[in-house]
């Protein structure tokens, strides 16, 4: 006799704490205030328009996530200034998502590397906080003579410690659209107006400049959670394959909530 709708034989596992349903009882346990959205993600304050794709717009995403903006953290003195200085702030509002349901946290700045340690480590469940954290995996996948290179949003301010704290492989070239005419002071500068099509340029130029600086570029990985709109003109520029915090998030959730599968056949040969 198959098990009932809602009927759940195996253990349930909440980080440490395990609850177990009758195999005979149709009564499901509760215990949380959201369900259906395990990713929950930490933003910056912003106003500047995100347009699908942005990891900021929730049409960006196949499964529900859930949001928590850290008031008084913006693009500027996250990426020019001093992330650390407001890791109490990220705990409080991670802590907030995970209280509500979430189960495991993600946020939308790839310099939040340095973040990382701290609020794993106080929040108690996965963390993700930045694209770069993709990149010993991507290398892991290249032939032996091609490597994983970076374009971030300011390569300036992209230092040794951001990429330490994400585990980035030692010499792994860095290029940044700090010289482009839109997407960087766009972004950095909070603008209530962007041209879209003109940070496009902007994106595909700087990765053409990776790649002839750089030729054994065998994938590139995006820093920048806002570029994830302009990922397919990359690589439809040149040839190789692309990953973003969108790829990073994506494999995120799959562990956190796996898709279930039927235990039976449905072809009869």
């Amino acid at each position: 006799m198959r098990p009932r709708l809602f009927e759940t034989p195996f253990p349930r596992s909440t980080f440490g704490q395990v609850e177990m349903t009758h195999p005979n009882s149709s009564k499901t346990r509760g215990g949380k205030t959201v369900y259906g959205a395990s990713v929950g993600i930490l933003m910056l304050e912003t106003q500047f328009p995100r347009i699908p794709g942005d990891i900021g717009n929730a049409l960006s995403w196949p499964f529900p996530v859930q949001y928590r903006v850290v008031r008084g953290a913006t693009p500027d003195n996250v990426v020019r200034g001093d992330a650390t200085a407001r890791v109490e702030d990220f705990i409080a509002a991670g802590r907030e998502l995970v209280a509500m349901g979430c189960d495991g946290i993600a946020t939308n700045c790839g310099f939040l590397a340095l973040l990382q340690d701290e609020l794993a480590d106080a929040l108690g469940v996965p963390v993700a906080t930045s694209s770069l954290m993709q990149a010993q995996m991507i290398t892991a996948t290249l032939p032996k003579d091609q490597h994983v290179s970076v374009l971030t949003i300011s390569a300036e301010t992209l230092t040794d410690a951001h990429l330490k704290a994400a585990r980035v492989p030692e010499g792994t070239p860095i290029m940044g659209t700090d010289g482009g005419m839109e997407f960087t002071r766009a972004i950095l500068g909070d603008e209530a107006e962007i041209d879209f099509e003109v940070c496009r340029a902007d994106l595909v130029q700087a990765a053409d400049a990776l790649v002839q600086a750089h030729p054994q570029t065998g994938a590139i990985l995006l820093e920048c959670t806002n570029m994830v709109p302009f990922a397919a003109d990359i690589r439809a520029h040149l040839g190789r394959p692309v990953y973003s915090i969108h790829s990073m998030i994506t494999w995120f959730q799959a562990g956190l909530m796996p898709r279930r599968f039927p235990s039976h056949l449905d072809d009869w040969r």
